[in-house]
């Protein structure tokens, strides 16, 4: 029977490590328990699910993500202007993370852009939009996916 492969209907369990360019590690598994997910279930992102498409059991790679397939790129759209007496009882700095709440209640993390004596400017874009990703992966397993 030939080796299955990652594609859809498949349940991947797998280590990864998301890393910027500059070598930083956003996200990884290696050092804990491997994730498992099955493809399309929306738990990984369809950019790097696609990546992934036609790897076997037991391959380790290094997969470049470009912004595209990976959480896209800013918009200047999510730059919300509010007003600085808001912001009264907060020492303000550019890079501040500030997690608001959402109007069903959710938190909306926003990172502080810039701010004046009348205005903050708050960036709501994922913090990983725009940039370039190194995802590396060691699939341990690839199995069928049981449908209900």
């Amino acid at each position: 029977m030939a080796e299955i492969t990652i594609g859809p209907d498949t349940r991947v369990t797998l280590h990864f490590a998301i890393k910027l360019q500059n070598g930083d590690v956003v996200d990884s598994t290696f050092d804990k328990a491997p994730a498992t997910f099955t493809v399309g279930d929306g738990n990984l992102l369809p950019g790097f699910e696609q990546s992934l498409f036609g790897l076997e059991a037991g391959t380790k790679t290094s997969l470049t993500i470009p912004p595209e397939r990976g959480f896209g790129q800013p918009n200047d759209g999510n730059l919300q202007t509010m007003a600085r007496n808001d912001f009264s009882d907060m020492e303000l700095s550019p890079g501040l993370l500030i997690i608001f709440s959402d109007a069903a209640g959710g938190e909306m993390p926003g990172v502080v852009k810039s701010y004046d004596d009348d205005q903050v400017i708050i960036d709501f874009n994922h913090p990983l939009a725009g940039r370039v990703l190194t995802f590396d992966v060691e699939i341990l397993a690839i199995e069928p996916a049981v449908s209900h």
